[in-house]
C-alpha cells in the first residue's frame, strides 16, 4: 500500500488483527450453519463444510500478509483471490447457506484489488453461487426470485461498502505518507538547525578569539620587540616591558579561561564597565573620560563596549604610531550608552579601509544587539570609531542597553 517508511504509520496496519477476528467469525457462523442445515443432504454439506476448512490456513498463511503488506492489484493478491474462489463458489453452489461467508471475502476484494478488478470479483462472489445453485437443485421459481433478489441487493450493498473501504484505504495510505514526509522535514529541519548553530558558535569563538586572544598576542608581540631592542641600550625599560608581558599572559590566560568556560570577559567579572575600561586604557596609555549616571547594563552590551573598545585602541597603537595620543569617551544617556574612541594619528580613508576581520567583527557583534558602527577618518586628521546600540523604551526602567562610540586609527 505504501513505501516501507510510511507503513510503520500506517492506521490500516494497526487495525488487520480486527479483520483477522471478523473473518474468523464469518467462518465459523457459516460453517456452523452449513453443518446444521436440513437441505441438501449430509453427504453434501459435508463436502461444502470441507471446502471452507482450507480457507482458515489459506488465509493464515498467504492472505493475512497479501491484505497487510501488498499493494492493491499486486500479482499475490491475485493469486490468494484466485485460490479463494476456487474453495468457495463450489461450496456454495453445493450449500446456499455457505453464502455466509461472502461477507467476510468482499471486504477482501476490496483491500486488494483495484475498483474495477474487485467489482469483478464481488459479482463472481455474489451471482456465480445463485446461478450454480439453481442449476443444480432447480428450485422453484418463488425461491430463485427470492435468492437472485437476495444477491443483486448483497452486490449492490458490496459495491458501496467496496467503495467506501477503497477510499478509506487511500486516505490512510495518503496520511502514512504525510506523516513520512513531515517526519524527513523535521529530521533535515533539525539536522540545518544544528548545521546553522555550529555556524553561529563558530562565528562567535571567532570574534572573541581575534578581540581578546589575538590582541593580547599581538601586544606580547610588540613587547617582545621593544625588550630586544632596550636590552641592552636601556635595561630597566626592557624589565618595565617584561613585567607587561607577563601581566599580559596573565590577562590572556584569564581570557582564555572565560572563553572555554562560556563567561563573562575577564575584564568584566566582577566590575562594572567603566573600572574595565579604566584598566584597559591604562594599559594602553590612553585617558578615559565617563560621563552621565553610571549605572548597570545587560552583559551583552557591556561586552559590545568593551571588545569595541579594546579593537579601538589594539589599532590605534598599531597603525597610528607609537606617539599618537588616543583619547576614549564614555557616556551614558537615558536610553543610550556611548562609547568613542579617538586618535590623533595618521588616520586613513575609510573608502578604502582594509578586509581585516576587526572592523566586521564589531559590526556583527553590534548588530547582534540592535546596533551600528560608523567610521570616520582621513589621512592626517586622525580616526573615529562610533558604534551604538539603542535601548528599547519598555527597558528603560531596567538595566539599560548601550550604544557604543569607539574611535579607531587604522592603515588604508
Amino acid at each position: 500500500m505504501t513505501s516501507g517508511r510510511a507503513r510503520g504509520v500506517d492506521a490500516w496496519d494497526r487495525t488487520i488483527r480486527l479483520w483477522d477476528v471478523y473473518f474468523a467469525v464469518a467462518w465459523a457462523a457459516t460453517l456452523a450453519l452449513v453443518l446444521g442445515a436440513e437441505h441438501p443432504p449430509w453427504p453434501v454439506r459435508a463436502v461444502a463444510a470441507g471446502l471452507l476448512v482450507p480457507l482458515v490456513p489459506w488465509y493464515t498463511a498467504f492472505g493475512r500478509r497479501v491484505l497487510a503488506e501488498d499493494p492493491p492489484g499486486g500479482r499475490r493478491a491475485l493469486w490468494y483471490l484466485a485460490g479463494t474462489l476456487a474453495l468457495f463458489l463450489p461450496s456454495a453452489v453445493l450449500a446456499g447457506e455457505t453464502r455466509l461467508v461472502s461477507f467476510a471475502l468482499v471486504p477482501q476484494c476490496f483491500m486488494t484489488l483495484r475498483m474495477r478488478g474487485a467489482l469483478v470479483a464481488v459479482a463472481l462472489i455474489n451471482l456465480v453461487p445463485v446461478a450454480g445453485w439453481a442449476l443444480l437443485w432447480r428450485p422453484g421459481a418463488e425461491d430463485l426470485f427470492a435468492d437472485a433478489l437476495f444477491a443483486v441487493v448483497c452486490l449492490v450493498f458490496s459495491g458501496v461498502v467496496g467503495a467506501w473501504i477503497i477510499r478509506i484505504i487511500e486516505q490512510s495510505t495518503e496520511r502514512a505518507e504525510l506523516i513520512a514526509e513531515l517526519d524527513t522535514s523535521r529530521h533535515e529541519v533539525a539536522r540545518l538547525s544544528a548545521a546553522h548553530g555550529a555556524l553561529t558558535e563558530r562565528e562567535r569563538l571567532a570574534r572573541e578569539i581575534h578581540d581578546t586572544l589575538a590582541q593580547g598576542f599581538t601586544s606580547l608581540l610588540m613587547l617582545v620587540q621593544a625588550v630586544d631592542a632596550e636590552l641592552d641600550a636601556d635595561p630597566a625599560e626592557a624589565r618595565r616591558h617584561l613585567a607587561l608581558m607577563e601581566d599580559t599572559a596573565r590577562r590572556n590566560l584569564a581570557e582564555a579561561r572565560a572563553l572555554v568556560a562560556g563567561g563573562a570577559p575577564a575584564d568584566l567579572a566582577g566590575a562594572s564597565l567603566p573600572d574595565a575600561l579604566d584598566r584597559l586604557t591604562a594599559r594602553q596609555g590612553a585617558a578615559l573620560e565617563v560621563t552621565g549616571p553610571v549605572r548597570t547594563l545587560p552583559a551583552g552590551v557591556e561586552v559590545v563596549a568593551l571588545r569595541a573598545c579594546q579593537e579601538a585602541l589594539t589599532n590605534a597603537r598599531k597603525h597610528a604610531g607609537s606617539s599618537t595620543r588616543i583619547g576614549v569617551h564614555l557616556g551614558y544617556a537615558g536610553d543610550m550608552l556611548t562609547l568613542c574612541v579617538h586618535d590623533d594619528g595618521c588616520g586613513f580613508d575609510p573608502a578604502a579601509e582594509s578586509s581585516g576581520y576587526g572592523l566586521a567583527g564589531l559590526r556583527a557583534r553590534a548588530a547582534e544587539v540592535g546596533g551600528s558602527v560608523a567610521v570616520r577618518s582621513g589621512p592626517g586628521d586622525g580616526t573615529t570609531v562610533t558604534v551604538r546600540l539603542p535601548v528599547p523604551a519598555a527597558a528603560a526602567s531596567a538595566p539599560l542597553s548601550a550604544v557604543a562610540c569607539a574611535v579607531r586609527s587604522e592603515s588604508p
